[in-house]
Parts: structure tokens; sequence; C-alpha cells
């Protein structure tokens, strides 16, 4: 059965975001990619798993492990706020018939 319904996330793709839970839990990084059907993003430089990939001519890679970024739950991200440099959650108002972020601590827009 496939799901039809859309899921949204509390971060964005270029976010900065801190890890609260697993191996790199404290670590800060930028996410790369949402994936809002999983409810996962994908954290630059964090979460890497060892990867074995085969060799492909064609393409001109080489075969062995590699290191690559593997998805983490959205649950266990938070963003950090570029203003006041803290982990906070996210508190959606309507400025101007428009949804936008904003920081619980101080108040601050995370939608630029």
């Amino acid at each position: 059965m496939k799901e039809d319904t859309k899921k949204s996330l509390h971060v964005k793709t270029g976010d900065r975001v801190v890890i609260l839970s697993g191996k790199d839990k404290g670590k800060q990084g930028n996410v790369k990619k949402a994936i809002p059907s999983k409810s996962q993003v994908l954290v630059e430089g964090l979460n890497m798993v060892t990867k074995a990939q085969k060799p492909n001519p064609m393409l001109g890679l080489q075969g062995g492990l590699a290191k690559v970024e593997a998805p983490v739950d959205s649950s266990n991200v938070m963003i950090v706020c570029p203003s006041c440099e803290k982990a906070t959650k996210v508190k959606h108002e309507v400025v101007d018939g428009k949804k936008v972020r904003v920081c619980k601590k101080c108040g601050e827009k995370l939608d630029v």
C-alpha cells in the first residue's frame, strides 16, 4: 500500500543541525538532503558508514570500500539557530500571509 499523505519536516536542506543521539551525538553539520517520505535527513559529514562498491569501468569507478553518509531520522536532529547559536525547537508563525519557522529561544526567523 502506498501512502499519498504529504509529510513535512521541521528541518530543510541547508539548515545547520546538531545530532541528538547515536555515534555522532553532539556534532553539528548542514542538512544535505531532506527525505520527508521516510522522515529522514542526510547530514554533511556525519553518520558515515562503509559501503562496498563494485568496480564500474564504464563510469571509471574503482571497486573497494567507500565511506558514505547514511540518513538520520529527523527526530534525532535539532536546528541550530543562526542568530543565538543554540539548538532550538521550531515554532511556526504566519507573517504577511506566509508560514515561517521561528526560533523558540530568541524569536528570530529561520527562513530567509
